[in-house]
């Protein structure tokens, strides 16, 4: 499909009265979840899932977390390692309760 076909079968919906601060908020949110404004608007409209970009940091950073806490782990050989087998445990926790569903 051409892009003069896929314009034609868009069309643009009237703009949105807000304020400054609401402009700014709702561009804010839309960059946070790696967004356009219009798709975040869309996707809030419609009920759709936004999944924030900073979860898959999140997940990305609890999962270092959890390999350097494995690595004390294993060099630790017994010692504390109760308390480390439950933070291993919390940050698998921790990372599953993360949603990705869109």
């Amino acid at each position: 499909m051409s892009q003069s076909e896929k314009r034609q079968r868009t069309q643009l919906l009237l703009g949105i009265r807000c304020t400054p601060e609401e402009k700014k908020l709702i561009q804010e949110k839309a960059e946070a979840s790696g967004l356009s404004v219009g798709e975040f608007l869309r996707r809030c409209a419609l009920g759709r899932r936004i999944t924030p970009k900073t979860d898959v940091k999140l997940i990305s950073e609890l999962s270092k977390t959890g390999l350097l806490q494995k690595q004390l782990f294993n060099e630790g050989k017994g010692v504390h390692s109760q308390e480390y087998s439950d933070i291993l445990v919390a940050l698998k926790k921790a990372i599953l309760k993360i949603d990705f569903k869109e």
